[in-house]
């Protein structure tokens, strides 16, 4: 098997596992904190987003250029330095976040969080511990693409399994045998957060290969690519406000109740980044040998579609069920008729906006391979003028409806600007078959067969068989997709013959 299979194999299982753990432990937590609390978990994983426009670009490099010079083994030295000097600037400016966000602590208690049911006090108590939260997680995202760059994604996931069972299990049991409370929680967060970032540091400088001299910090290190680095930042300064724009804006003008089922709605949505993060982490580092070795456009180019068709039959399915039964869904996952009510158009909205996002996630990873950053960083600036006061003008008059409608119109909005323009440069004569042949024939085969079970449900359906029924829904929807995209329908015949033989 292919590294590059094992790879994406490996990024399915850890991704999955964590989609899993959110699925059966979000209910719980609500549960024994509230749906305020649960808000204020929503505005610290915005937070820890927004805190990464900090990154400048550090982690996407460091897969990058690890990736890139581990195919030359005269350059192991550079690539340690490269690491150490990442390494040093992470931890620095982890440091500067959660002294920020300690600091701000009080003035965000009193002046931003709105909330009936939690105190001042208790606010400002949680954004104490959350500073803490954020300076230890932080730098796990650098060796994280340090891991990714060497190809050693299978060791990856095996950490960030271990970590999410022990982060899940360990939060329930604190809630439930110690304190039922915001701060037990973020208390348990920080002890894990610490072990998480030990042990990815540690496996990554115990997997890169041996120098000939101690890592040092090398200023020429930053000087090399710091075109491309300076380019990364913008991208992710600009897709933080892109992308978390909605949750800052309704964490202000919402209720902390109301945001918190707006939290609720997003943890369904995000899942969907659970299938899209294995495709981009396995093929990014791919894409970026191809291009720096051989620059064999053939190869790149058969990449560029399996992957793009085997990300689009992973995502697109699952879109168009969760948007077409989003309140049977949450009325499986949470049970209460008022969160259903509440949250069932809001998921079936922004999970269109996720899945256009998802999409783009592949030419992205071209471009940036290709060290092409300006594309990305104009288009993102451009939505993000538009962005911000169309969200706040949505979410002020239409609360969080307009927010989730504002964010599908931005993700179409960039989505075709994008493509457009990256194919009169990059592969030009591939445009119109990753439309047609990525994109459109999965989506028209999803949709169609997800409609026709929508409109078969009986009425009164039993839990039982609402499960079962939409096990039927996304079963065959995945498969019919699967079938009739060429490069998923060639895996599964190879399975079958496998089957068959044994």
């Amino acid at each position: 098997m292919s590294v590059l299979k094992k790879n994406i194999k490996a990024n399915f299982v850890g991704k999955g596992w964590q989609a899993a753990m959110s699925i059966v432990f979000v209910p719980f937590y609500i549960s024994f904190l509230g749906i305020d609390s649960y808000g204020l978990i929503g505005i610290f994983a915005s937070m820890m987003a927004v805190f990464g426009i900090l990154d400048m670009g550090l982690s996407t490099t460091m897969n990058r250029e690890v990736a890139r010079l581990s195919l030359f083994t005269e350059k192991i030295d550079e690539m340690r330095d490269l690491v150490r000097t990442f390494e040093l600037i992470y931890w620095c400016l982890a440091f500067i976040i959660g002294f920020i966000v300690i600091g701000s602590s009080g003035l965000i208690a009193d002046y931003w969080i709105k909330s009936e049911n939690l105190t001042p006090l208790v606010v400002e108590q949680a954004f104490l511990i959350m500073g803490l939260v954020v300076a230890f997680r932080w730098p796990v995202s650098l060796y994280s693409g340090g891991l990714m760059g060497l190809q050693k994604q299978v060791l990856l996931n095996g950490i960030n399994i271990f970590i999410d069972t022990i982060r899940g299990v360990g939060a329930l049991l604190v809630l439930w045998l110690i304190s039922p409370t915001i701060q037990a929680f973020l208390i348990w967060q920080v002890l894990i957060s610490l072990i998480h970032v030990i042990m990815t540091g540690c496996y990554l400088w115990h997997n890169l290969p041996k120098g000939s001299k101690p890592a040092r910090f090398k200023k020429q290190s930053l000087i090399k690519i710091w075109r491309f680095t300076a380019g990364m930042t913008g991208i992710s300064l600009a897709s933080v406000i892109l992308v978390q724009s909605d949750k800052i804006i309704l964490s202000k003008v919402l209720s902390l109740e109301m945001f918190g089922y707006y939290s609720l709605a997003s943890v369904v949505v995000n899942t969907l980044y659970f299938f899209i993060g294995p495709v981009f982490n396995a093929v990014f580092p791919r894409f970026t040998q191809l291009i720096s070795s051989s620059n064999d456009q053939n190869k790149l180019i058969d990449l560029y579609h399996k992957s793009s068709q085997l990300m689009s039959v992973m995502i697109i399915p699952a879109t168009v069920v969760v948007s077409l039964f989003s309140s049977e869904i949450m009325f499986l996952w949470i049970g209460d008729p008022i969160t259903v009510s509440i949250t069932n158009q809001i998921i079936s909205i922004l999970i269109i906006g996720t899945c256009i996002n998802g999409l783009m996630n592949l030419p992205y990873a071209l471009q940036i391979a290709s060290s092409w950053t300006k594309l990305s960083l104009r288009v993102t600036t451009i939505a993000c003028i538009v962005q911000v006061p169309l969200v706040y003008f949505l979410a002020t008059y239409y609360g969080m409806l307009g927010a989730a409608i504002a964010w599908v119109i931005l993700n179409v909005f960039t989505g075709l600007i994008t493509i457009q323009i990256m194919h009169s440069r990059l592969l030009k004569k591939e445009k119109f078959r990753w439309f047609f042949n990525d994109i459109f024939i999965p989506l028209i085969t999803a949709l169609i067969i997800s409609t026709l079970w929508r409109l078969l449900i009986p009425i009164g359906i039993s839990k039982i068989y609402l499960t079962i029924y939409l096990f039927g829904v996304s079963s065959t929807s995945l498969l019919a997709a699967s079938l009739i995209t060429p490069v998923t329908r060639k895996w599964l015949f190879e399975q079958y013959k496998l089957i068959i033989n044994k």
